[in-house]
This record gives structure tokens, C-alpha cells and sequence, in this order.
């Protein structure tokens, strides 16, 4: 998405979930992937045929063990005959996904393009897989929450923030989640005390401040400005997208704020002409598998200068109804299979700007941000998504 010369308008015509649970023992693989590009076909009113090529995304194959699963779910995706392509990109998957997606149809090789990521992560087991050797790579012996937690105390020393502001961040989303009916986690009546005295998992994040472990699939059809003159609803216009990355582990790499992070953020306001995100963005779905990457992410992305963004969390700016929403769905601290966490991201703030979000719709949202990060904070994936056509 570097620059608009040329290139095609990209809509978001049709968006689809599946109902995300712990265990989706009622679907296979196949089942899981057909029911979310359904529901996004049925939002867009077309059909299988209407497709002209299938985006694949999900985390490592060793998450449920069936390898290079994209040839095994062609059928059930209509791919017969159609170009697939899979992408993998760790945790930020669904979010290159779509932006994969985007510029098939942006650049004009295809018109139509069905985008779909998933995690049925029942099958297999999650720790296990993110625990295999490579060589000069730290081990995740105690899981993506024992790899993190040590940044996120680095981050509460370089800033000062108080111990509480993680506990705040998961009482909102849990409570955000309530309204979502495609989340996972539903915790009712939930209290602030409850998130506070769950146990301590990985020093200073707590059982109730992380995320967990889902299946479900979510799928959007991305389309040219023809397609979304046809389609029934208001689409979602794509202002801007970008991927960034770097390596794991290197001499200075700030795990913090990665610098990866902050170079794609600057590119995606670039491309959608943005100069004052907390100000001219309406909501924000961002990539907070434990709580405290919400006020982390938040300086990483420019929304708040460097060690304010607990502070802009404990003032209640990122509530449902606060200047800067974050996560209205409940985000990935209420729903996360894993390959598909990106990709849900991207999908709520297209739905925001769409007027679709239901009962976690924001009033007023015209733009939005998508967030997904992946790896050890080294993949980045973000859109800007808006309820008009981009200017060029």
C-alpha cells in the first residue's frame, strides 16, 4: 500500500465470525474456516462464484498439527480452480492476511478476493508448540506470557506507572466483550476486585489480565470500487496498510516500544494522510493479549508520548465511550485464536466505520485503526480503514 498512483480502491464489502470458544468440538477445521467466509459472503449478498482467489493466514502448523492446511481447506473454501495463497506471519497473521488480500485487488490483479484466518487451538497445544528449539533463539519455556512479562515490567520502570492500570485494561475489555456476542469470554459481573486478586501468573500479569486460548475463524471480502458499489451496505474504504518487521533479537532492540512497530504505524498514517492519530482516529482495535500492551501500544503508536500511555488508560480515554475507544469488541484479552486475532482486529474497525459493530458500535466512528503484532514483538500489521473513499 505504498503509494495510490495507479492502484485501486479497496473496499471491505463482507465481514464474518464464527462463534469463538474454547473448544469448537461441534466443526472440523473445514467447518470452522466455511462457517466465518459464509457469514462474510452472506454480508457482502455473494456467492462462492463471485470469488476470484482465497488469502489463507493462521499461525505455526504446529498449533493443530495439519500441515499446510490451506491445501486441505481449498474445497471447503470454493477455492476449486481459484489462485490460494497462505500467509504466516506469527501472531500479526490476520492482519498481513488482509493486507495481502488488499493489494491483489489494489494492484488489479483480482477484483474479488475472499481473506481468511483461523486457530482451532483444542487440537493441539499452544505452549508445546511455542516451545520447540531454534538454534540462538530465547526459549518460551513458560509460554508467550513468560517471554513478555519481563517488557512489561521494563516498561512499568522506564514510565512509573502504577501496579493497577494492567487490572484496569482487563476489567474494560471483559466488560466490552458482554456486548460482543461473537467472543469468547463472557465473564458476568465481572468486578474490578476480581481482576485484581486472580492469581499471578507471570510477574506482574495476573490470570485475569491475559488472554485465551480459542478456536474460531473470521473472514472479510475485500473488493474494487465496482464490487462495492454492488454491495448492500456501506463498505469499510482502506486509507492505508503496512507491514513491518524485525529480527527477535538484537543487540539495542527496544522490546518496549519495537521500533518495527513504530516505522508501521508511521507508514499507515502516512498513506491515509493522518498526523494526529489520538485526535482524527475514532476507535482503535489493537493487539493486547495481556493487559498491559494497551497503554504500551499506545506510545508505540503514537497516540500517546513516551511513558503516558498508562495514563491516558487510567483516565478511561480508551473506554467504549471515552475520547479514544480501544477494543470495544473485547479484543484479543477476550477472544484469541491466534491465527485469526489480526484478522478480527481489522474486521472490528471495519465494522466500526461500517455502523455494524452492534451493541460495541461507537457513535460517530469514520475511521479506524487495525492492529496486529506477532513473534516476539518483530511482526507488525495495522490498516487505517474509513466510511468515505480515500482521497488520492
Amino acid at each position: 500500500m505504498s503509494g495510490r498512483t495507479n492502484r485501486e480502491p479497496v473496499a471491505v464489502a463482507g465481514i464474518g465470525q464464527t462463534k469463538h470458544a474454547a473448544a469448537r468440538r461441534d466443526v472440523s477445521l473445514a467447518g470452522l474456516v466455511r462457517e466465518a467466509a459464509r457469514r462474510a459472503l452472506d454480508d457482502a449478498q455473494l456467492s462462492w462464484a463471485d470469488v476470484d482467489a482465497v488469502v489463507l493466514g493462521k499461525a505455526p502448523d504446529f498449533f493443530e498439527g495439519v500441515m499446510m492446511p490451506e491445501l486441505y481447506l481449498a474445497d471447503a473454501l470454493g477455492a476449486a480452480g481459484k489462485p490460494v495463497l497462505r500467509v504466516h506471519t506469527a501472531g500479526s497473521v490476520g492482519g498481513s492476511t488482509a493486507l495481502v488480500a488488499a493489494d491483489l485487488v489494489a494492484a488489479r490483479v483480482q477484483r474479488t478476493v475472499l481473506a481468511v484466518a483461523f486457530e482451532k487451538q483444542s487440537e493441539s497445544n499452544a505452549m508445546w508448540g511455542l516451545s520447540l528449539p531454534v538454534p540462538f533463539q530465547q526459549p518460551l519455556l513458560a509460554g508467550a506470557g513468560g517471554f513478555f512479562a519481563p517488557h512489561v515490567r521494563a516498561y512499568m520502570r522506564r514510565s512509573g506507572a502504577p501496579d493497577g492500570v494492567g487490572a484496569l485494561v482487563a476489567y474494560k475489555d471483559r466488560r466490552n466483550a458482554l456486548r460482543n456476542p461473537w467472543a469468547h469470554v463472557h465473564e458476568h459481573g465481572i468486578t474490578l476486585e476480581q481482576v485484581r486478586s486472580s492469581p499471578m501468573l507471570w510477574d506482574p500479569v495476573r490470570y485475569s489480565e491475559t488472554c485465551p486460548s480459542s478456536d474460531g475463524a473470521c473472514a472479510v471480502v475485500l473488493t474494487d470500487r465496482a464490487g462495492a458499489a454492488r454491495a448492500p451496505h456501506p463498505p469499510a474504504w482502506v486509507h492505508g496498510g503496512a507491514m513491518r518487521s524485525e529480527p527477535t533479537l538484537f543487540a539495542g532492540k527496544d522490546f518496549v516500544s519495537p521500533r518495527a512497530g513504530r516505522d508501521c504505524a508511521a507508514e499507515v498514517y502516512r498513506q491515509a494522510g493522518i498526523t494526529d492519530p489520538r485526535r482524527e482516529l475514532d476507535v482503535a482495535e489493537l493487539y493486547v493479549p495481556f493487559s498491559w500492551y494497551e497503554p504500551m501500544w499506545l506510545e508505540n503508536l503514537g497516540f500517546a508520548a513516551e511513558g503516558e500511555g498508562w495514563k491516558l488508560t487510567a483516565s478511561g480515554a480508551t473506554e467504549l465511550g471515552g475520547e479514544l475507544p480501544v477494543n470495544p469488541s473485547g479484543g484479543v484479552l477476550s477472544t484469541n485464536p491466534i491465527g485469526a486475532s489480526g484478522l478480527i482486529r481489522f474486521a472490528e474497525a471495519a465494522l466500526q466505520v461500517r455502523g455494524r459493530a452492534g451493541e460495541h458500535q461507537v457513535d460517530g466512528a469514520r475511521k479506524a485503526l487495525g492492529h496486529a503484532y506477532g513473534g516476539g514483538a518483530q511482526f507488525f500489521s495495522m490498516w487505517v480503514v474509513g466510511d468515505r473513499l480515500p482521497t488520492t
